[in-house]
């Protein structure tokens, strides 16, 4: 499974035993996954772990805690490109990522904020202390879960509903900081928000006493109340490969128990580590044993094999840390370079209905399926003019929610046809980020994965966002919008009579995307098609007669030089006859 070497077998055996002996759950919990991917969940188990200890180890002043988590950081980034190490838990990892194909690049801010925490943590409320647990645990689990899609498991740690999966990581955080109070305390460290502090009047002194008083006793039934909320989430296991989901219902047993025992501490909670009992422990994991032994017979996971490298050829090596620079997109065979656009008056946010593409083929005597095949062609030219230009975010429309009205043939061409372009993924080296967006109802499992899978292992480039919209309705967006604050409301976290627009717009299933600046439709349509309504309420429209497979880039670039000519009021009024038009965009 690990090869011969003598070295390789030590240093996972020493990540295997001291994930064993430093959190026994985990370790329960990586016997559940199957034998082949459990020295690669040790090596990163080990390696987070390594990282915390080196931060918290008080016999040393912050400074130099935070220096070594740093030199840590960065041996193990000269160590990914040589393929080996003399520290015998970056050897493992080295080796896993290797050995896995993993990209750990988006290990890199995780590992450097441990640095910080170095120098201790505060926190006002509840959103910075989300922030900061979510930025340390999201990026381990979702090394665990591009280890489940390497290993070819049919449905791969599908956590695709993500408000609740994140909720999940919230709540496993609470549990980990509750469990490790007295030695925070004993450290000086309160890493529990101000807000939840301020529930309890006096329970922020007593804590930093070490003294238990009924405001302490009644901050820790509420917090773990909350932490048992967050852990409950059946819906992430809905529809989940057997193996997984197993591993995942254990882990939530195993952190309500946890729960449970710091509740049932009492005082105790202030002086020592709580554990669930062993007979409690073993209750759980039991049946997890039964279940998991099960799913894996079904789905065998073989190990792969180690990477070993003739002499004379150069060794292949995971990507470091951080990452090379990306290339350049190739130039158009014309030779046409991008026009040069004032920083100022350059969109932000371009969406594109791709409008044509059945029509195109009819045209030229193919079936309708063919067009879409054809369009996909424009597509990379377009994000490649997009890179050129300069702009950061392009919105495409793959597939609407009407479009299930279609021909079943079709329908399910142009899903394979997104299904391939999602797996060939042709902008792996260049700065593309890419992101879906819209329902995962009725769309094909494997697809969503892939999806999935793709804005993972994207997420951490900071060039070009492409959004691709697959089973999108504008409508349905603002439905399920309404559905999220009216949930709010009737949890009393929000009033209904103060709803706002910004409210509106922070539920969106993607609040962070920024507003449609230019609206561009091609196939000689003049109409928005259910596309993006929130988003482009006060986009500039664009209309052109071409259909889409007809499109290349240099279309994009006279969209985007029209958008520089038009005026953007916004309800403002406009330059007087003598004056020129250089009013500013929106948000100016």
């Amino acid at each position: 499974m690990i090869g011969d070497d003598p070295a390789l077998r030590s240093a996972y055996r020493l990540c295997r035993d001291r994930t064993r002996r430093q959190d026994p759950a985990e370790y329960a919990l990586i016997q559940l996954v199957p034998v082949a991917l459990r020295p690669a969940c040790w090596a990163l188990w080990a390696a987070a772990n390594t990282i915390d200890d080196l931060a918290d180890d008080r016999t040393a002043s912050a400074g130099e805690r935070a220096a070594r988590v740093r030199r840590w950081i960065d041996a193990l980034e000269r160590e990914l490109t040589t393929g080996t190490s003399p520290d015998p838990v970056r050897r493992a990892l080295v080796d896993t990522a290797a050995r896995w194909r993993l990209d750990l690049s988006g290990l890199h801010h995780a590992m450097t904020e441990v640095a910080v925490d170095a120098h201790g943590r505060r926190f006002a409320d509840w959103s910075g202390w989300r922030a900061w647990g979510r930025g340390n645990l999201l990026p381990w689990f979702e090394q665990v879960r591009d280890l489940f899609d390497r290993a070819g498991v049919p449905v791969a740690l599908r956590l695709d509903r993500q408000e609740s999966y994140e909720r999940f990581l919230d709540g496993m955080r609470l549990a980990d900081i509750l469990t490790d109070l007295s030695a925070d305390l004993a450290q000086g460290d309160l890493l529990l928000p101000a807000e939840a502090l301020d529930r309890c009047p006096g329970a922020e002194e007593d804590l930093t006493a070490l003294r238990w008083s009924p405001a302490v006793a009644g901050l820790v039934a509420h917090l773990t109340d909350l932490g048992r909320q967050w852990v409950t989430q059946p819906s992430l296991t809905r529809g989940m490969h057997p193996g997984p989901a197993t591993v995942l219902a254990a882990m939530a047993d195993l952190l309500l128990a946890q729960l449970d025992a710091v509740d049932a501490a009492g005082p105790a909670l202030l002086r020592a580590r709580p554990r669930p009992a062993l007979l409690t422990t073993a209750r759980l994991l039991a049946p997890a044993r039964a279940r998991a032994a099960l799913a894996w017979s079904l789905t065998p996971v073989p190990a792969p094999p180690a990477r070993r490298p003739a002499p004379h050829l150069p060794a292949v090596h995971p990507r470091p840390l951080r990452r090379p620079a990306f290339r350049s997109p190739p130039p158009h065979p014309s030779g046409e370079r991008p026009p040069r656009i004032p920083v100022e008056r350059m969109p932000t946010h371009v969406a594109v209905i791709m409008d044509g593409n059945g029509r195109w083929a009819q045209r030229h005597g193919l079936p309708r399926h063919e067009g879409h095949r054809a369009g996909a062609a424009a597509v990379r030219d377009v994000v490649h003019g997009a890179l050129e230009i300069g702009l950061r975010h392009l919105t495409l429309y793959a597939f609407s929610t009407e479009n299930w009205k279609r021909d079943p043939e079709e329908t399910g061409a142009i899903l394979d046809l997104l299904r391939q372009e999602t797996r060939a993924y042709p902008f792996e080296d260049l700065d593309v980020r890419m992101r879906w967006h819209g329902r995962a109802d009725n769309l094909p499992q494997d697809l969503v994965d892939l999806l999935d899978m793709r804005e993972r292992s994207t997420r951490d480039r900071t060039g070009l966002t492409v959004t691709t919209c697959v089973n999108y309705g504008g409508r349905d967006e603002i439905a399920r919008t309404a559905a999220a604050l009216a949930r709010r409301a009737r949890s009393g976290r929000l009033d209904p009579d103060l709803i706002g627009e910004q409210d509106f717009a922070e539920h969106l299933p993607r609040p962070d995307m920024p507003d449609v600046d230019l609206l561009w439709r091609t196939g000689n349509e003049q109409r928005t098609s259910n596309f993006l309504p929130w988003q482009a309420a006060y986009a500039e429209l664009h209309f052109t007669p071409d259909h889409w497979p007809d499109v290349d880039r240099r279309d994009l670039w006279r969209a985007i030089t029209e958008y520089t000519h038009r005026q953007r009021r916004h309800g403002a009024a406009g330059p007087a006859p003598h004056e020129p038009a250089t009013a500013p965009r929106e948000g100016a």
